[in-house]
């Protein structure tokens, strides 16, 4: 008996394992074939017109890689890599990117949507505005410039696509829409940015000079920044019509006239913690336009404050970039009335504005 029932229970366990083991579907058949596919229908229009932008306007988006030469210490070479992004200006070769992608840099590759490398040099840089010019060493067929668009026009809600290469993930899309404009954005050199467009088309590290894209594939920025280590729908380019600017001068010149009229101003606390409305002068550097206009500085022998620029041309002055704005577009060789309180009068003084950048 009980060796007729361990028979009886081998053959159970049997057939249980096979049927455990046999795959089902939802009848219990067998499936032995993999699944059909389902036909799907046409894309959508948006989806066909953002294929099409993709296709036509990646071949122009380069990735940039940079050797720069740090100081070394006992366990390093010195030598380290920076990447970023960059774009097709013209058929001469000149590429546009960030002045923070190539500062420092000891090299410079560029690289190809087909894979192909070149060399590179810096043409100009202008790191009021964080923006680079470079060329080609190599004479090549290059695929065609990015087309151009204008800032000027703009709507918040509007559809914005960048194209990069963040976290060296060469050719990577990300679409989104224009979220904010006429934005501010400090640079390294203590210049500000104006009108820079906000958008929360996905930007990362390795975006940096990259361009932002109208839904027509025309450049309406170069991605510049975000406010995070890494995206949270928050970044910034530099709008294209400060871009269309600046970079003809850089090609024809290497650098862009940076207008000012030759002072150091205090640290905006400094004018909060005393309670003054206005660009509290520190300094003013000598054969200037403003220590020709007589402006004065703070008197640090009895710690006095001296003048403090509370309009230009009629337009209230509340912080140096308030003024910097006002002076780029007058322009360097133009007239600017400036009102200046001074022992608590006002006073209306015009001067010229100077080039006073680095040559």
């Amino acid at each position: 008996m009980t060796a007729l029932f361990r028979k009886l229970s081998l053959v159970v366990l049997a057939l249980l394992t096979g049927l455990i083991a046999q795959p089902c579907n939802g009848q219990g058949t067998s499936v032995a074939a993999p699944r059909a596919i389902e036909t799907r229908g046409e894309l959508t229009a948006v989806e066909r017109s953002t294929i099409a932008l993709f296709r036509r306007v990646s071949p122009s988006v380069v990735q940039i890689v940079v050797k720069t030469e740090k100081a070394g210490d006992l366990f390093s070479s010195g030598s380290g890599e920076q990447s970023g992004t960059g774009f097709i200006w013209d058929s001469d070769g000149h590429v546009v990117t960030n002045n923070h992608v190539v500062k420092g840099g000891a090299s410079i590759s560029v690289r190809f949507a087909t894979g192909g490398v070149a060399s590179a040099t810096i043409v100009g840089v202008a790191p009021n505005y964080d923006l680079a010019v470079i060329r080609l060493k190599e004479a090549r067929e290059l695929p065609a410039p990015i087309s151009i668009g204008t800032s000027a026009d703009l709507e918040v809600g509007q559809l914005a696509f960048a194209i990069g290469n963040p976290f060296g993930l060469d050719q990577s899309l990300t679409a989104g829409i224009i979220s904010a404009l006429k934005r501010r954005l400090p640079t390294t050199e203590g210049h500000e940015i104006s009108n820079v467009i906000q958008t929360d088309a996905a930007i990362n590290p390795g975006n940096s000079g990259g361009p932002l894209l109208d839904s027509a594939g025309r450049l309406i920025g170069v991605n510049t920044a975000i406010v995070a280590p890494i995206n949270i729908g928050v970044g910034f380019a530099i709008p294209v019509d400060v871009v269309n600017r600046i970079v003809p001068e850089l090609i024809r010149a290497g650098r862009v006239p940076t207008p000012g009229i030759g002072i150091v101003p205090a640290d905006e606390t400094t004018a909060t913690r005393l309670g003054i409305v206005g660009i509290v002068i520190m300094q003013v550097s000598p054969g200037s336009p403003a220590e020709k206009a007589g402006l004065r500085g703070v008197d640090t022998r009895r710690n006095k404050v001296g003048d403090v620029i509370v309009a230009a041309n009629g337009k209230p002055m509340h912080r140096l970039p308030d003024l910097t704005g006002e002076l780029e577009q007058i322009g360097v060789g133009g007239k600017v009335r400036l009102t200046v309180t001074r022992n608590d009068q006002k006073l209306e003084i015009e001067l010229e504005v100077a080039d006073i950048g680095p040559r």
